[in-house]
């Protein structure tokens, strides 16, 4: 079954007319935008003039104030692009998930799987968190959901003090094609060692008070990549089956570097990919609407096709 939405049908049918309709609304926030802007500098402009050329004022205040005027006069006239570029946003992926029989919502809460990806160090630690981009329905027979999250921690002090992100990407959770009732989970080699990172592979690993041991597999190119660890050594093995570990690492190496991890738990499967920020296909010039359109049409395709690789039904087991 194909992921990628029909982009060209989508252009040529409903989501395209309604584009066309969408000209005047984007003109207008550029208009709206443009206006906000001059009014800023026509107040700002003179109260600046005041601090900087009349009675002596500290200079670090100067700047303070000045940098605070521009980025307040920025934010403010950019407020009506933002939102049309929301509204298109939302209007384009809820057309290529309507494509694909599932539903799509700009904002979202995270639910259970969220805290089980953390709990089992799917993420890492964070300071602040932010979600999008609900992706949710059924997904050839099963149960599905997927949301980006956007993770950070805040470094630095003082004049230096800025947020830094630690990860960005999607979180997936599907019902698995086949009954299980083990933990098991699939990280990153190297990800879990003994002696403070400076020792090897620890055979054993606690999660939140469950432990799970490590499980040995037979293709050298996977445990180059992932390690398994599990309370069901047996269960883990059919889980994460070998004859269809070539096809996962395939689709793996399309993420770059360390992007993706899952956890076997309660009959699904939860997967954690660093595939940065997708989905953004608003903007605020309809030029080039067809190819953001196609590019979140395969983000998307690529995201369920790895989820599926995962999954026991795409080896038809």
């Amino acid at each position: 079954m194909d992921h990628d939405a029909n982009v060209s049908h989508l252009m040529s049918g409903e989501l395209g007319n309604w584009l066309d309709e969408q000209a005047g609304m984007r003109e207008a926030a550029k208009e709206k935008a443009a206006s906000r802007w001059t009014i800023s500098a026509m107040i700002a402009l003179p109260i600046l003039a005041f601090l900087w050329f009349g009675p002596s004022w500290d200079t670090g205040l100067k700047f303070i104030i000045t940098g605070a005027a521009a980025v307040g006069g920025g934010i403010w006239g950019y407020m009506p692009i933002g939102e049309a570029k929301r509204s298109i946003k939302i209007g384009i992926n809820a057309a290529i998930a309507r494509e694909l029989g599932l539903n799509y919502e700009h904002d979202v809460e995270p639910g259970a799987e969220f805290e089980l990806a953390k709990t089992y160090n799917l993420l890492p630690s964070y300071s602040r968190s932010s979600f999008e981009d609900h992706w949710f329905g059924t997904l050839e027979g099963h149960g599905f959901s997927l949301y980006e999250a956007h993770l950070e921690v805040q470094k630095g002090s003082g004049k230096n003090r800025r947020w830094v992100t630690v990860f960005r990407g999607a979180i997936i959770r599907m019902e698995f094609g086949r009954n299980f009732y083990s933990t098991t989970l699939l990280q990153r080699a190297g990800k879990t060692k003994k002696w403070f990172g400076l020792g090897g592979r620890k055979e054993r690993a606690s999660f939140d008070g469950h432990e799970l041991a490590y499980v040995d597999h037979v293709h050298p190119d996977f445990e180059d990549v992932f390690e398994v660890y599990s309370d069901d050594a047996v269960e883990s093995r059919v889980l994460v089956h070998p004859t269809y570990i070539e096809h996962l690492i395939g689709i793996e190496r399309a993420f770059d570097g360390d992007a993706v991890r899952a956890l076997f738990k309660q009959g699904e499967v939860i997967v954690a990919v660093e595939s940065g920020n997708l989905f953004e296909s608003g903007h605020i010039d309809a030029a080039g609407d067809e190819e953001r359109v196609a590019q979140s049409s395969q983000q998307f395709g690529s995201l369920t096709k790895l989820a599926l690789a995962i999954n026991q039904t795409a080896r038809g087991a």
